[in-house]
């Protein structure tokens, strides 16, 4: 799942990005509020985390602005102020959570998965499928052909990826880029070395094969 965090104090805005990515998130960071509207209308988020404080704006425009265009996921607002008024404006904003600092990691993490959940029930799926393959993406359940499947945090998001990108090749840099949060490095073979781990995971019962090399190029995810 892809989350865009808008946070100007860049410690913060680091460790939130490096605790998500470690439990399975993709991550954008902005910490501006115009760097955070550009981020927000080309990309397709499934979850948005404010903090109000911005230095060119505050979180509130943020958030009004992407309701008023396309964005129909949850959005969470992080702030120091924690006043009932401080509340109601940001869900009138229309934020679906307020989370007030200083705040618990887990706390977070607990609130962005009943977020999620939540949302799962409307327009954003919190579950992907292709052919027998299924990803629960808040439970962080793999099935495929009733068979569980147990994937780490990396083969997890790299899986998400190819189902969200289905019948598409993707290149090796592409992955790379979204997955890894890495630049093309000719030298590396890091993307090579999880997609055979991935597959020898997904076709272990003798299953058809799902990805496949696309010569020079990159993979897709099709059926035989």
């Amino acid at each position: 799942m892809r989350i865009l965090v808008v946070e100007d104090e860049r410690k913060v805005a680091s460790f939130l990005k490096k605790g998500l990515t470690e439990n399975g998130y993709s991550v954008d960071v902005a910490h501006s509020g115009e760097d955070a509207k550009s981020f927000a209308a080309d990309n397709d988020y499934d979850l948005l985390i404010l903090d109000i404080m911005l230095p060119d704006t505050d979180g509130l425009a943020v958030a009004r602005y992407c309701r008023a265009t396309s964005y129909k996921g949850p959005i969470l607002m992080l702030t120091a102020l924690n006043t009932t008024k401080d509340k109601v404006q940001g869900l009138d904003a229309g934020a679906d959570d307020y989370l007030a600092k200083p705040f618990a990691f887990e706390e977070l993490l607990a609130r962005v998965r009943a977020l999620l959940r939540r949302y799962g029930d409307g327009t954003h799926s919190v579950e992907l499928k292709y052919e027998d393959l299924h990803m629960d993406l808040v439970k962080r359940k793999v099935v495929r052909s009733s068979r569980e499947i147990t994937l780490t945090t990396k083969e997890f998001a790299l899986l998400e990826y190819f189902l969200r990108n289905c019948e598409r090749p993707v290149s090796r840099t592409e992955l790379l880029e979204h997955v890894w949060d890495m630049g093309f490095d000719p030298g590396s073979n890091v993307v090579d070395v999880y997609v055979n781990m991935l597959r020898k995971k997904l076709d272990a019962s003798g299953d058809s094969k799902l990805i496949h090399t696309v010569v020079g190029f990159g993979y897709v995810l099709k059926r035989d």
